[in-house]
């Protein structure tokens, strides 16, 4: 048997085959074999045996048999696994890596495509929000007061009063002296 005809799929298809065949015979056999064992004890009796010894004596011998028989079924059937696993795990891996390798690049994209979605949704809305003049409702206090309405001279009149507020008496000016050279 050449060694390297196993790493082909022909070659590992017809050792398995091979392989499997002889089992299925040798597992018929067997059974075959266990009945006629196991008939014949049934029928032969030894001196000094008693009323069911014949019939144990049989089924313990043709229960070998049956294991036999057992055994090389499951052999056959383990068989046509290493045929399945090497065609699974060895002759479709790269197919099924490249599948994988397609569906995991379009799902990335699928998220980059959704992610700058958001992006130019949030752009979008924060420009329409910075350039569509806010109405306030009547009554309240703006934020900001524009800047034609501050005056540099009078540092009391770039914030608006409390409702019933006055001037204060006193002046920061009150504190520090201007202009005697100190």
């Amino acid at each position: 048997m050449d060694i390297n005809a196993l790493f082909t799929d022909e070659g590992l298809r017809a050792f398995t085959a091979t392989v499997r065949d002889q089992h299925v015979r040798d597992a018929q056999q067997y059974g075959q074999i266990a009945d006629i064992v196991r008939s014949r004890l049934q029928q032969t009796p030894i001196d000094g045996d008693r009323w069911m010894a014949k019939r144990l004596r049989a089924w313990k011998v043709a229960r070998q048999l049956k294991a036999m028989q057992k055994a090389s079924t499951e052999a056959a059937a383990k068989a046509e696994a290493l045929y399945a696993t090497y065609v699974n795990e060895v002759l479709e891996l790269p197919q099924r890596r490249a599948t994988a390798e397609a569906k995991r690049l379009e799902r990335k994209q699928g998220r980059q495509a959704a992610v700058g979605a958001a992006v130019a949704g949030s752009l979008n809305r924060t420009v329409t929000a910075l350039n569509t003049p806010q109405e306030q409702p009547g009554g309240t206090v703006p934020q900001a007061r524009p800047a034609e309405f501050v005056a540099p001279d009078n540092p009391w009149q770039q914030w608006p009063m409390a409702a019933g507020g006055e001037r204060p008496t006193s002046t920061i000016n009150d504190y520090f002296a201007k202009g005697d050279g100190q």
